[in-house]
């Protein structure tokens, strides 16, 4: 195809963009030198994706004048493939897709075999989901040892070791879902996973709820839980403790999410072949078993021309993708025989959206407003329409997809594809096409890079630089300023109407936030990835009220992140040096009130008090043997007070729970589930029996924080620095990223 060679080279590609592309996507020599330009890249990709138009007998012109559309509309940034499709697209590994789900059946080979599965898509730079749902529970029966079962979340630690031990193509690490129906019998287990932040760190997780649970949470009514190997009721819990749990626990570290089931396979396109039961690592993109789906972006910030949406040039755009994205599909190398069979038989694809944030600002539109989602949706619902025309036509040229017969679609409608829209996380891709990400809006305006010579450079968001240059209010100085504050709040050297325009993720009040998700899922096929983010000084009662707009307002799930929930290090923000503080234990007051446990110790019996403060939370814990003197009392009421000292200087109790649990002696007590390990291990299960008793009356108060802000800085260095520029990171569609967009991010 001499033609294309002599097309012109992508030409707005930022520096950031060409770091990025030369770390993970151009192709290198064993040496590890890049030998690819991304002009390169773009033409690899759009010959080798337009090669599918050869299996239906187009020409080779037809072909080339299809490649050079495909060049065309990736090197002007208006539309990009996932991240596999670039990487891979006419190399050796030709692995394309991006999100798969797989399989685990009740059996330890299923189990396995289902491991070595997944590390053949990690290594070929996909993502994976699960549904842990059919394993039995933990403490149940097996019959073929005699023993019984470690249940679900155990087995979720091995798949998560499998992937701590692949790298995804030499250029990703692994990422998975896991997801647990909440009728299962371990899913107290499930929901506190995570708890502590040291386990399942290639996880997020995801509670799959139904209807009939968010009703029973909403009337304060219990529900069944179901042992799925039995199909039996073993128990039963308030629905609305197990949610104000769940919300305990997001407001901790941001999982679980929820995944609303009964939603997702109301709009399950082929019915017949089963139910959906999992989705990808971000949640957007439901699958069946075995299924996956390759995905795309349209660069919205491109379609806006004289301060109007350009709609003409976004029907031709969504047109092209969805040929491109329907021609991977044929050109895919798949990990799996049965995973061809399952794509290709559904042929669903997802084409997205990015860069809608910066297409509010350029049409004068703030995105917490009502005109804001009344774009969103006028966007979302023409892209829909437009890929539903575009996918008929292939269907009138190439046929609809083989499971068409008995599908939702079936006398309805011929499409090409059983699924045409997805709003995927836009990661890396945003930076290449140096657009917002998603539908989420801006992060930050302005942000420090700390460089290696030491220089601090201040980088400022080209839609913000270009505003305050042409309204004469920018100055290095005010950069900076925004820079540290980390918002245009409060700041009155800004006019009024610049900083209501640009208004960043956590100046935003979490139901817009959860508003604009729904307004673009009304019109998505599958499901809409977004992190609703909410500031650090968020309570679990904002958490819950997002759970139940995102369930009210017909969201098929939702990710919330509280900011600084899931620190790694404190950031050197401005002037100063690292900060430090040094924790003293609030003093004792005159009277406290509070429970007794007793709980049977291989030491005898130990009786566990656990009394409140003012404010009805843990403060102090006595330990007390039932015998006392002795090496074991001595030992045990120095436990006690150190768990006071914690409890007094406002750490979270669970940090106690975590420490304490699961330290064992030589004098192990009873046996199962009952098991006591040591006297300490008594008192880490006396504490959590206690939490989960709160946790389950009505008036449940939040925990203390983990890490309380620091006086005088900013929330977000709580999330950690870069640790390759050492700028503010943020929690975004299931990742921690880059605000600087210097290509570094970290998917869970």
């Amino acid at each position: 195809m001499s033609r294309l060679y002599g097309l012109s080279p992508p030409s707005e590609l930022t520096p950031n963009a060409l770091k990025v592309l030369e770390k993970r996507y151009l192709k290198r020599d064993e040496a590890n030198r890049v030998v690819e330009t991304p002009q390169d890249l773009f033409l690899r990709v759009a010959e080798n994706v337009a090669s599918a138009d050869r299996l239906y007998g187009k020409t080779e012109d037809e072909v080339e004048k299809t490649a050079e559309g495909f060049y065309k509309m990736m090197a002007g940034l208006e539309f990009l493939p996932n991240s596999p499709t670039l990487m891979n697209a006419g190399r050796e590994l030709q692995q394309l897709s991006a999100c798969f789900v797989l399989p685990v059946e009740d059996s330890i080979e299923s189990i396995f075999e289902t491991i070595k599965h997944t590390a053949l898509i990690h290594k070929s730079g996909g993502g994976t989901g699960f549904s842990f749902s059919r394993l039995r529970p933990k403490n149940d029966v097996v019959k073929s040892t005699k023993g019984v079962s470690s249940g679900p979340v155990s087995f979720m630690t091995v798949y998560d070791a499998a992937t701590e031990a692949i790298k995804q193509g030499g250029t990703r690490r692994g990422a998975n879902m896991g997801i647990l129906r909440v009728d299962h019998p371990d899913i107290l287990e499930f929901i506190t996973c995570k708890k502590g932040g040291d386990k399942l760190n290639n996880f997020n997780i995801s509670v799959a709820v139904t209807e009939s649970f968010m009703e029973a949470a909403e009337k304060g009514e219990e529900y069944d839980l179901i042992n799925p190997r039995t199909g039996e009721v073993t128990g039963r819990l308030r629905a609305d403790m197990v949610l104000n749990l769940m919300a305990e626990m997001t407001h901790q570290n941001g999982d679980p999410g929820l995944v609303f089931l009964d939603r997702v396979n109301r709009d399950n396109p082929t019915p017949e072949l089963g139910p959906i039961e999992s989705t990808n690592p971000c949640g957007e993109q439901p699958l069946l078993p075995y299924e996956s789906c390759n995905l795309g972006s349209i660069n919205l910030s491109k379609m806006v021309k004289d301060g109007n949406i350009d709609w003409e040039r976004l029907r031709e755009i969504v047109r092209r993708a969805v040929h491109f994205l329907d021609n991977v599909i044929d050109v895919n190398k798949y990990p799996l025989p049965i995973i061809e069979t399952m794509t290709k038989g559904n042929r669903k694809i997802g084409l997205g959206v990015m860069g809608f944030a910066d297409m509010l600002i350029k049409l004068g539109v703030p995105y917490d407003s009502q005109r804001g989602l009344e774009i969103g949706e006028a966007v979302m619902r023409f892209i829909q329409e437009e890929s539903k025309a575009a996918s008929e036509a292939l269907a009138e040229e190439r046929g609809v997809f083989p499971n068409y017969k008995g599908s939702i679609y079936d006398g309805v409608r011929k499409l090409r594809n059983a699924t045409t829209t997805t709003v995927a996380p836009t990661g890396t891709l945003s930076i290449i096409a140096n657009c917002s990400s998603g539908i989420e809006p801006i992060f930050a305006l302005c942000y420090v890079r700390n460089v290696l010579s030491g220089q601090r450079l201040v980088e400022v968001h080209s839609l913000f630089e270009e505003t305050a240059k042409k309204r004469g209010f920018y100055s290095s100085a005010l950069m900076e300023k925004i820079a540290l504050k980390g918002s245009l709040r409060g700041l009155g050297e800004v006019p009024e109407d610049v900083r209501r325009l640009f208004v960043t993720a956590l100046d935003i009040d979490p139901e817009w936030h959860v508003r604009m998700q729904a307004a673009f899922q009304k019109h998505v096929d599958n499901a809409v990835s977004k992190t609703i983010n909410l500031p650090h000084h968020a309570t679990v009662e904002d958490v819950k009220k997002a759970f139940k707009l995102a369930y009210s307002l017909g969201c098929k799930g939702i990710t919330i992140y509280r900011d600084g929930s899931r620190e790694k290090q404190v950031l050197e923000r401005g002037e100063t040096s690292k900060l430090r503080s040094y924790i003293k234990p609030r003093s004792r007051p005159e009277k406290t009130y509070g429970v007794t446990y007793e709980i049977g110790t291989g030491c005898g019996s130990l009786y566990v008090t656990i009394n409140e403060d003012e404010r009805g939370e843990p403060f102090e814990v006595f330990a007390r043997l039932g015998k006392a003197g002795g090496c074991a009392s001595a030992q045990t009421e120095g436990l006690g007070r150190a768990a006071s000292t914690i409890l007094r200087s406002g750490i979270d109790p669970w940090e106690v729970v975590k420490h304490y649990k699961g330290i064992s002696c030589d004098r192990p007590f009873r046996l199962g589930r009952n098991k006591v390990l040591s006297c300490a291990d008594a008192l880490g299960k006396a504490l959590e029996k206690y939490l989960m008793e709160k946790s389950s009356s009505k008036e449940v108060k939040s925990l203390p924080e983990t890490v309380p802000p620091w006086e005088g800085e900013t929330t977000r260095a709580a999330n950690g620095a870069c640790p390759e520029c050492g700028s503010p990171v943020v929690w975004v569609e299931g990742c921690r990223k880059c605000i600087s967009n210097c290509g570094w991010s970290e998917c869970e």
